[in-house]
């Protein structure tokens, strides 16, 4: 914040601390439990307490035994995440809105400027945010320290980030926050040092009285620091001008706050935190004071997988650190360079805040599917364990377990998925929870905390350190979006430790532990609150601190304390419960009496709770202030019935009067007393305790000796309540009141809320109530009574309420109609006693009828006759609907049923009507005829006994449901017959007998499930089985079958005697066909036929109906010969004759195997013997080639090998090459894959290669060559143990190797040691191989380095200046060129390149003098030169004698044309100053044109030839002062230092001259003053060396010169008489003086003075006379104008004025 607002907040400090290899940051406690001490984590945690809270947090491994299983899905779960910003986390401009700190800031610049910005600020090309640049500079520490600290660089990076910033721009942003809010800065102190007084002086008199406010009642103001109003609004009582934006009232205007931006209202005690009273100064809301655009807060991101997740994770690790794994000690400190702005932006992913009710839990759960990977048992165990985090908030001994309602991240767990730098900011817990989190897997997570016991100091530095973030968000801290570096807080004395937790482990944190921390890498973990007994201390303080901010309680901590002492609570609660409930009582008791004495004497109990045994069941009441829940009291008024406050804020309600408030309350101040004495009592048990407690609760008596003014008098609480129980005792002896009762019990309101000592008001209370509840019974019954008659509409009073009433025994009160009430009731009861004798008897209807009407009649409702109208009514339905079935005679149209209801339903009535005998009588008869029907169907039922049965009962006229059941069989039979019948007709001739089939199963399951037996089923099961057959015997015509199975069929039919039916006569000649085939096929596979024969049997076969048993193996046999036939195609086709390359590859193996199979074929075929052919030709191959390879191993052990000529190995091998060669080209021609010919072609190419190797013996072959020559080598996996030929051969190819890499390689591929040289020569002699060329060159490049060697000795033997820079650079080449590395090499180009970094620095400060030679040695003498003609300028301007040389150039050309100055006589070059006129004629130069003009000489001819581009004085002392011991004479250093020398006596010269100027006030040495200013302008542009400060110097004097000469030409103007100078020049001169610091006792200054108050005098004196409108007379206007005229300054626009009036008085006169 800070943008124009004044805030009581200190400058920011610095956090630029340096980052050592460890933050040194100690660690928290680790714990590693028991397996026993692991069973009850909240027993554990209270034993480890006392020691690891201290550090505010601490890390618990549990036992090797417990490893809960991952209970997440990875492949399914998908999660959101949050975009984190992690380099705005610390080092981050706050949300400022531009617009009000620049209202606030041109406020600043009229009232104590007297100006306004009037044009933007731009700063490096773009427009410079002012309040940006405020706020970077306030975070570290102000102006004075950002300049001592050098921490413009860190500034900019707020202003501008994300660029880069040059020395240059720092010292522009430093100079333009000097000009435009340097004087800001000092107001912004100065205002909050008078609020900060202010506050102290506000809070001191809010304490001593606390109901007078600190402004005037009747307006709203406030006022800035001078103290002027800025705002006045009268406030009218019948209009609200203004409402509060946070509790929409807008009562109490006199503390109501106006934004000076949006002009929007709050009250003061509405913010938070809440202000006591009116600040001092311009006062902005946060609307206005914060910046949408700025604002700062974790977005929401993509929505991922968690393998998608991990491969972003394992991205941005391998972007940071590579494919390595970095250590925690890398990966914090980058995290802290990120975090403090270092770094670069870095945004990363953090799915963090997961609800586990949403996304699943990472821990097992009840309800949750179990992986089949786990087993039930295991997943049992854990969902069940107590360290399982859903688990935990509800153990015994938890707070939590009151708690109703599932609070998300409090009491149900949540899942953070993080990756690398993820992090969670600075924070404690919700309500000061204590907090477990456990990580399932990935990389560790590292934790920093500080103490709770440290928490103010904490908050404090970072308000120290982040001032402009906490303007702009006081509550920052509860927004888990600020990092600070833990070595800041250390720094300032604050306590850190670190924790650094593993997969499997729990981080515990402490009450009000601040903490915070950062991932590692990809991790998966989960958290929880839990609160322990100890954890109620600390809820309280966390509910202040929310009541504090204003903020909203994810509990009610007063609801909680109460819940938990009325429920069995744990034995370690006992004390932390006492000390908080005495605690709430205290405040309770403080609050009620205090609004006891303001006049609040209504009170009301609130509506109890559903369920008072848990917490949050019920929503309760906010405070509209707050924000808190008002679970014990609140405040409330009539006038806003909706609007809620809690007591301390109960002035902030309304402006209603204070009688005219209401008190709701919970409980009374008596029952919170018995909680706390209860909870003390088991408390005692536990621990003995004193009569402390006691004694505090017995001090709410002191109320009764409170007193407040009643009636004029002074009376305390027991007084008043005395008195009005004196006065309840004789109303209630009296006859009853209702106003009399009622303005008793709202008179008691005022009691009913205190102590136990009001019991004795609650029990007269109590009778009251009811007394009156009594009476009011009593009068309304007897109103209703009287007022009631049959025409009228009233409601009768019930009996039972009038015998309640009657049954109070003493009556409550003395009501007079108890009496007459009482004679009603009589009567009633005399009605009730003969309706209950006839209701009990068996009566006729007209009596009932008649004993009806008398209760109706009755003046109180008697229950009874209800039932008496109900059995009258029922009677007479019941009559109608007895002659209704005696009256049908229709038959079966009653049914059974309804007879038997009636029968009982008059049973049941008891009343006597002659209906009741006819109805008995049909009973009867159904009951007959149901005994028939049931005899019938319990017995084997015939068709007959049913027909008989049915004709008898046919007329009767109830339905029988026995005799209907009967009637239904009958039909079901008679269609049954019907349907057999037609399926019988021509059944063996049908084709469809299928169809026949499943009609007869049918038929049969029907008849079978009748209930009368039918004689006809067997001849349907007889049907059923022909037709079975004959539909077998279709299927066999169309389709093939088994022959077995024709052959059963046919026998089948015979048994069935359907075999003469023509179907199974054709069958039975297929058979016989069948069976011939049968005996042909099985004499063709014993004797092994021809192809053709098993063909043929194939053909036939296919004409038959039958399923031949042969077939199958005829088919076999000739699957299995075509299959041979298939696989010994490729070795019948090849061409064994020609090359490899016309066909694949076959193996040998399979030729083998095709001809081992011919021998089982049942087909006799002629191909077998041809690959039997094959097969011999490839064996007798593989004999050869395995000999080959004999030969081959005998030529690997030979040992006598030499150069290879001489004994003739090279021929040996080369004859041997060339016999594996035919072996293989006929190997390859069979076309098969043999395992010989890789063998072979590997010891031709290692034989060639042994060859090669043997080639170089008598060569000096090229590098490239030798290093194929070992690639080949690992190419054929050549090895040492094959043989004593090949491993002496390796042996002298990786020496030849080694040789060539130091002598032919091009570049060298490894540094090599003279040493190493040696050891090759030595190596040499267990070569078995002769290289003498080699070894030849080896030598001769040894003995040439060290040769080289003594040369570089020598030469660092010699002295210094024996020493030359070419016999250096000549060794460095010839070292260069040497095969070797050493020491002395290193040395030499050590010391060469030393000297040549410090040439080149020196040319980079030269570069301007280097010229088209870029010589370093002719630059550094051009500069010289310079200075030696700066110097000749500065010993001409003393007197002395020099050389006649051009003042503009360095060139000393005698024959060029010159110019001699007719003022100072110094000569040009026409050429130099590009003068165009004849040589001859006078000539003035531009440096003496400023004795004549005063003006600074804009293209003064001293700054040619280098373009004003000289070399910095500083940079090159820097460089001639550099202590470095060069082993060479450097003659350009010594050149450089007379440079230096010459620049320095150049400096002191112009400094005399400065001095001289700045010190002369006397007109007389004015023109000795502009020769010396002119000599050291003409100075320093011929010298070649810049120095800043000296041009500085010079110019400010230069100003200074040519400000005096503007002086002198109008002080010497004025003198002359020629001009006089105006009053606006006058004051010109003197704002220019002033601003160039020209001292006060300067001769023109003075004089400028002297004019300006002259001019200013006779000024002021003619606006007092045109002021006085001609009062001063004629006269005295004349003289006035003549004064004016004769002044030596010119006030033309005055003297007008002044004869204007004259001329008016002129004319007045005349008229007189």
């Amino acid at each position: 914040m800070g943008k124009g607002r004044p805030r009581a907040v200190e400058t920011g400090q610095n956090l630029s601390v340096p980052f050592t290899e460890t933050l040194n940051i100690p660690s928290g406690p680790v714990y590693y439990p028991s397996e026993e001490e692991f069973r009850d984590p909240l027993e554990y945690i209270y034993k480890i307490r006392p020691e690891a809270e201290p550090y505010g947090i601490c890390k618990i491994v549990p036992p090797n035994n417990w490893k809960p299983p991952f209970a997440l899905n990875v492949d399914s779960f998908t999660f959101p995440t949050k975009t984190q910003a992690i380099h705005q986390l610390q080092a981050r401009p706050a949300s400022c809105d531009s617009k009000t700190f620049e209202l606030e800031y041109n406020r600043f610049l009229e009232g104590h400027c007297g100006k306004k910005l009037k044009k933007r600020v731009v700063f490096e090309g773009e427009e410079l945010d002012l309040c940006k640049l405020f706020n970077a500079v306030r975070r570290f520490g102000g102006y004075d320290k950002v300049v001592k600290d050098k921490n413009w660089g860190d500034v900019f990076r707020f202003v501008r980030s994300g660029k880069k910033i040059s020395e240059c721009a720092k010292h522009v942003l430093c100079q333009l926050y000097r000009e435009h809010l340097y004087d800001y800065e000092g107001y912004y102190k100065r205002l909050n040092r008078e609020r900060a007084k202010s506050c102290k002086r506000g809070i001191h008199e809010y304490a001593k009285s606390e109901n007078k406010v600190k402004v005037s009642s009747s307006k709203r103001r406030r006022r800035n620091c001078d103290h002027e109003k800025v705002k006045v609004y009268k406030v009218e009582e019948e209009e609200l001008d203004q409402i509060c934006e946070q509790c929409r009232s807008g009562l109490h205007g006199e503390v109501m706050l106006l934004c000076d931006r949006c002009n929007k209202g709050w009250h003061i005690y509405c913010l938070s935190p809440p202000l006591k009273q009116v600040p001092p100064g311009n006062w902005y809301c946060f609307e206005c004071l914060n910046s949408d655009k700025d604002s700062f807060g974790f977005v929401p991101g993509k929505r991922f997988t968690l393998e998608a997740f991990r491969r972003l994770a394992d991205r941005a690790k391998k972007k940071w650190f590579g494919p390595a794994c970095a250590s925690r000690v890398q990966i914090e400190k980058k995290f802290w360079e990120i975090v403090e702005g270092s770094a670069g932006e870095v945004e990363v992913m953090y799915g963090s805040d997961l609800d586990t009710s949403v996304y699943g839990s990472g821990f097992p759960r009840l309800n949750d599917l179990r992986p089949e990977s786990v087993e039930l048992k295991a997943w049992d165990k854990y969902c069940r364990s107590p360290w399982n985090l859903n688990n935990l908030p509800k153990l015994k001994g938890s707070m939590l377990q009151a708690v109703h309602h599932n609070i998300t991240g409090v009491m149900v767990p949540w899942l953070y998925v993080g990756m690398l730098f993820s992090a969670f900011c600075w924070h404690f817990e919700d309500h000061c929870f204590y907090s477990m989190n456990y990580l399932h897997w990935g990389e560790p997570k590292c934790w920093y905390s500080v103490p709770g016991n440290e928490a103010s100091a904490f908050e404090k530095v970072m308000r120290d350190c982040l001032p402009d973030l906490f303007d702009a968000q006081p509550d920052l801290l509860f927004q888990l979006v600020t990092m600070l570096n833990p070595s800041v807080l250390q720094e300032n004395g604050v306590p850190v430790y670190s924790v650094l937790q593993d997969p499997g482990n729990f981080v515990i944190t402490f009450p009000r532990s601040y903490h915070g921390g950062f991932n590692l890498g990809l991790n998966c973990a989960e958290a929880v609150n839990f609160a322990p007994a100890d954890w109620l201390p600390h809820g309280g303080f966390g509910a202040e601190l929310y009541q504090l901010y204003h903020k909203a309680a994810v509990l009610s901590h007063e609801e909680l304390l109460c819940v938990v002492a009325k429920s069995d609570w744990d034995s370690k609660a006992s004390t932390y419960l006492r000390k908080e409930l005495l605690r709430i009582y205290t405040k309770e008791r403080t609050w009620r009496e205090r609004l006891w004495k303001s006049g609040i004497t209504r009170s009301s109990p609130m509506s109890p709770r559903k369920s008072p045994e848990f917490v949050g069941t019920e929503e309760d009441p906010t405070c509209i202030i707050c924000k808190q829940s008002l679970y014990l009291s609140a405040i409330v008024c009539r006038c806003r019935p909706s609007a809620f406050v809690c007591l301390e804020h109960w002035e902030h309600l309304c402006e209603c009067k204070s009688r005219k408030l209401c008190l709701l309350y919970r409980h009374t101040l008596a029952e919170l007393a018995d909680l706390v004495l209860i909870v003390d009592k088991h408390a005692s048990e536990e621990i003995p305790q004193s009569d402390g407690l006691q004694r505090n609760i017995s001090c709410s008596n002191e109320l009764n000796a409170s007193k407040k003014k009643v009636k004029g008098a002074h009376g305390t609480h027991a007084q008043l309540a005395e008195q009005w129980l004196s006065r309840s005792c004789k109303i209630l002896q009296s006859p009853f009141s209702g106003d009399a009762y009622t303005n008793l019990l709202k008179e008691a309101e005022q009691f009913l809320w205190a102590g136990s000592e009001m019991n004795s008001v609650r029990d007269v209370v109590k009778k009251l109530t009811e007394a009156r509840k009594w009476a009011r019974g009593i009068r309304e019954c007897l109103s209703k009574i009287e007022n009631w008659s049959p025409e009228s509409d009233f409601e009768k009073v019930p009996l039972k309420r009038v015998k309640k009433l009657l049954s109070f025994d003493p009556v409550p009160c003395n009501e007079p109609g108890y009496l007459k009430l009482k004679d009603c009731a009589e009567e009633a009861s005399l009605l009730v006693q003969d309706i209950d004798a006839a209701l009990s008897t068996c009566s006729k209807i007209d009596e009932l009828e008649l004993l009806y009407s008398r209760a109706c009649s009755s003046q109180i409702h008697v229950k009874r006759s209800e039932k008496l109208s109900q059995k009258i009514s029922l009677a007479k339905v019941w009559i109608d609907s007895a002659r209704k079935v005696i009256s049908d005679k229709r038959p079966a149209a009653v049914e059974v049923d309804i007879l038997y209801k009636l029968k009982s339903e008059v049973l049941e009535l008891q009343v006597q009507v002659q209906e009741t005998e006819m109805i008995f009588d049909l009973v009867s008869l159904a009951e007959s005829c149901q005994d028939r029907c049931r005899s019938v169907l319990n017995g084997s039922v015939t068709l007959k006994d049913v027909e008989v049965l049915l004709q008898e009962m046919e007329s009767f006229s109830v339905n029988i449901p026995e005799l209907r059941l009967l009637k239904q069989y009958q039909i079901d039979v008679s269609l049954w017959l019907t349907r057999l019948n037609d399926i019988m007709t021509n059944v063996h001739q049908r084709e469809d007998q299928q169809n026949v089939i499943d009609e007869l199963n049918r038929i049969l399951e029907d008849g079978q499930s009748l209930k009368i037996q039918v004689d006809e089923l067997p001849l349907v099961k007889i049907e059923l089985k022909k037709a079975c057959c004959r539909e077998k015997a279709l299927k066999a015509c169309d389709t093939k079958m088994a022959l077995d199975f024709l052959q059963q069929l046919l026998a089948e039919a015979v048994v069935l005697q359907i075999e003469r039916e023509e179907l199974f006569l054709s069958l039975s000649r297929e058979i016989a066909g069948a069976l011939q085939w049968e005996e042909r096929a099985k004499d063709i596979l014993a004797l092994k036929g021809q192809m053709s024969e098993f063909e043929d049997l194939i053909r036939t076969s296919e004409d038959l109906v039958a399923i031949m048993p042969s077939l199958g193996d005829i088919k076999a046999a000739i699957l299995v010969a075509k299959s041979w036939l298939n696989n010994a195609t490729p070795f019948l086709e090849s061409d064994f004759s020609g090359s490899s390359a016309s066909c694949s590859l076959l193996k040998l193996g399979a030729l083998k195997e095709l001809v081992s199979q011919s021998r089982f074929l049942k087909i006799t075929l002629e191909q077998q013997s041809v690959l039997e052919e094959v097969l011999e030709k490839c064996m007798e191959w593989k004999h050869g080639a395995y000999s080959l390879l004999q030969d081959v191993e005998c030529l690997y052990g030979v040992t006598d090998i030499g150069d290879g000529r001489s004994n003739g190995l090279i021929s040996k091998i080369e004859h041997l090459v060339n016999l594996l060669e035919s072996a293989i080209k006929a190997g390859l021609s069979l076309g098969l894959d043999f395992p010989e010919i890789p063998k072979l072609q590997n010891a031709c190419s290692t034989l060639r290669w042994c060859n090669k190797v043997l080639s170089f013996c008598y060569l000096t072959p090229p590098y490239e060559d030798v290093e194929s020559l070992m690639d080949i080598a690992e190419h054929l996996s050549i090895m040492r143990s094959s043989g004593n030929l090949l491993s002496s051969l390796i042996f002298g190819a990786e020496w030849l190797t080694n040789v060539s890499k130091v002598i032919s390689a091009p570049v060298k591929c490894k540094a090599c040691k003279l040493t190493d040289a040696e050891e090759m020569l030595a190596e040499y002699q267990g070569v078995s191989i002769s290289f003498p060329m080699m070894v030849a060159q080896l030598t001769d490049a040894t003995c040439k380095h060290r040769l080289w060697q003594e040369q570089v000795h020598q030469f660092f033997s010699l002295e210094l200046g024996e020493r030359s820079w070419s016999q250096i650079m000549q060794l460095k080449e010839h070292g260069k060129a040497s095969f070797f590395t050493c020491a002395e090499l290193d040395m030499v180009l050590s010391e060469v390149e030393k000297v040549e970094k410090w040439k080149q620095r020196c040319m980079d400060a030269v570069a301007n003098f280097a010229g088209d030679e870029n010589s370093l040695l002719c630059a550094l003498q051009k500069i010289k030169e310079s200075l030696d003609r700066s110097l000749y300028l500065y010993e001409k301007s003393q007197g002395c004698e020099g050389v006649c040389l051009c003042i503009c150039c360095t060139n000393g050309y005698e024959d060029w044309d010159f110019l001699i100055c007719s003022t100072c006589k110094d000569r040009y070059h026409l050429q130099c100053v590009g003068y165009r006129n004849h040589a001859e004629e006078v000539y003035v130069c531009s440096y003496c044109q400023l004795l004549v003009g005063g003006s600074i000489p804009h293209n003064g001819g001293g700054f040619l030839r280098h373009n004003g581009k000289h070399s910095d004085l500083k940079l090159l002392f820097e460089l001639v002062s550099i202590d470095e011991n060069f082993c060479v004479r450097i003659e350009e250093r010594d050149i450089l230092q007379q440079i230096v020398d010459q620049a320095y006596v150049c400096k002191k010269c112009l400094i005399e001259i400065v001095d001289f100027e700045m010190h002369y006030y006397d007109k007389d040495q004015f023109s000795a003053v502009g020769k010396k200013l002119t000599t050291a302008l003409k100075a320093i542009g011929v010298a070649g060396v810049y120095d800043h400060q000296s041009y500085c110097d010079l110019e400010r004097a230069l100003a200074r010169y040519s400000w005096r000469f503007q002086v002198a030409r109008l002080l010497d103007a004025l003198e002359k008489g020629l001009e006089k100078p105006s009053i606006q020049q006058i004051q010109r001169h003197l704002k220019e003086g002033e601003a160039m610091n020209i001292l006060p006792e300067d001769r023109f200054r003075l004089k400028l003075s002297e004019l300006m108050n002259i001019g200013l005098q006779w000024a002021d004196r003619a606006k007092k006379v045109v002021a006085d409108s001609g009062d001063l007379g004629l006269d005295g206007v004349y003289e006035l104008i003549a004064q004016g005229e004769s002044l030596p300054v010119c006030l033309k626009k005055e003297l007008e004025v002044a004869n204007h009036i004259f001329l008016q008085l002129s004319m007045l006169v005349l008229f007189k």
